[in-house]
């Protein structure tokens, strides 16, 4: 009987068995690396909270596929392929069939947008760092699979509307403005709406035991601020689930549509920064996840993954915009820098110098499972109206976007907000309706997937 159920246990998965697994490895940088997500060198000055690569693996009839979320304020493509390569050789797992995000936390490390005018013994940390994370990357995806188990994956929609916020307003002179300021009189309305689902995703045994939850959420991960390390409010979010659903349950957290939406609200002259902030807003979080716990429905099927890469046009330059770019650039981080809108000018307009007028490649992947759960991967930081017409456009009753995964290079705005200006569209590598190719793209491959699927709702 012994020898029979080894013999059992080294078979393949019978086909049609739905198999997961889940891992967690730690990706904090060491002292010394600098700090990500502001126009200034900040070196970190300890940590509050460990940084991790988490990784999920589902196998459904011999199909492998796994989703990841790491800790980090962007996912530049050079790290997320250089991870692939070492997934698919170490794992089998095709890596067209990882999705490598970045939660977008602003208080990880930087990931090399910004190294410039740096003293050679923190570039040299810099580069340890970044040498090691794709290598930790993979590890994470490795051990997941290495730990497959018969399970289930259950999801749901939860609802939350009072933590994000749109961070581009009208004012009275009929300019839009971004972050205007708490309470500021010459506010008139936001300058859109907000995406207030928060699909979740639930990993369980066999049993109907908790592994993993999966928690997609459109909103700035911007919150706690200073100079430690910290997965900003997935840090709470994830502390409270375990505690509620049990010890070992992993929360794998990642930032959906957010390029205009943030945590601030500006009617309330409350200060809402630190880590008491992220905590209140990781706590709301939680209590619709567990809401959500509750009603979650089965999502059953094969899996499918397919991608497509994109060509999106470049922001156009004018004469002269290169020249004083390297001007500004020269002065970065140093005292007396230019005003805060021509340093991102500047870092923009070099960058698509640099292109030479090649467009950029720009990745669209789309997983599937049954006709009931799709994830979509967009690159960089998009517009929260991009993400919309996503969901709107795809067949699958629950549908995640999660930005940015397997590539980064500034913010895609929607068309409209273009000729409005501030900073996003300032920052943007890419030209007018380069967002809309993008939703356009995942909509088009949700449709086709949804349309081979097999089992799940109909």
């Amino acid at each position: 009987m012994r020898t029979l159920l080894m013999l059992l246990l080294a078979l393949p998965a019978l086909a049609g068995e739905l198999r997961v697994g889940r891992a967690a490895v730690r990706i904090t940088p060491p002292a010394g690396m600098p700090m990500a997500g502001y126009y200034s060198i900040r070196l970190n000055e300890g940590v509050h909270d460990d940084l991790f690569a988490k990784a999920l693996v589902m196998e459904q009839g011999g199909v492998r596929a796994a989703p990841v979320a790491c800790d980090v304020v962007s996912m530049p493509r050079a790290f997320a392929e250089e991870a692939r390569m070492l997934i698919e050789r170490e794992t089998g797992i095709p890596g067209a069939h990882v999705m490598i995000s970045a939660t977008h936390t602003h208080t990880g490390p930087e990931m090399g947008s910004r190294l410039v005018n740096v003293d050679p013994k923190t570039l040299d940390i810099v580069k340890t760092y970044h040498a090691q994370l794709p290598r930790r990357i993979a590890e994470s995806v490795r051990v997941a699979a290495e730990n497959l188990r018969p399970g289930r994956i259950r999801k749901g929609v939860g609802r939350e509307e009072s933590v994000a916020f749109i961070r581009r307003y009208w004012m009275k002179d009929g300019t839009v403005r971004w972050n205007p300021g708490k309470r500021n009189p010459d506010v008139v309305a936001p300058a859109g709406g907000i995406d207030p689902e928060l699909p979740v995703v639930f990993f369980e045994d066999a049993g109907g035991a908790p592994l993993a939850v999966y928690v997609n959420y459109a909103n700035h991960l911007d919150t706690v601020g200073g100079t430690r390390f910290s997965a900003d409010y997935p840090y709470a979010l994830g502390k409270i689930l375990e505690e509620a659903l049990g010890a070992g349950t992993l929360t794998v957290f990642t930032e959906g549509c957010a390029g205009n939406v943030n945590h601030i609200d500006v009617r309330s002259p409350a200060p809402q920064k630190g880590h008491a902030e992220a905590a209140r807003i990781g706590a709301i979080l939680a209590g619709e996840v567990l809401r959500t716990f509750r009603r979650r429905t089965p999502a059953e099927g094969e899996i499918q993954v397919s991608r497509e890469m994109v060509a999106l046009p470049l922001a156009s330059l004018e004469p002269g915009d290169v020249a004083r770019a390297r001007a500004v650039i020269a002065q970065y981080g140093k005292p007396g820098a230019p005003p805060f809108y021509e340093q991102v000018k500047a870092f923009q307009v070099i960058e698509v110098a640099a292109r030479e007028g090649k467009t950029i490649e720009a990745e669209v992947q789309v997983i599937a499972l049954g006709r009931d759960l799709a994830w979509v991967g967009l690159p960089s930081e998009i517009f929260v109206e991009i993400g919309k017409a996503i969901k709107l456009g795809s067949p699958f009753p629950v549908t995640i976007v999660a930005s940015p995964a397997n590539g980064s290079f500034g913010y895609i705005p929607d068309r409209r907000a273009y000729p409005q200006g501030q900073y996003e569209v300032i920052n943007t590598r890419v030209a007018a309706g380069g967002g809309e190719m993008l939703a356009a793209s995942a909509v088009r491959q949700l449709i086709e997937l949804h349309a081979r699927a097999k089992g799940g709702a109909k």
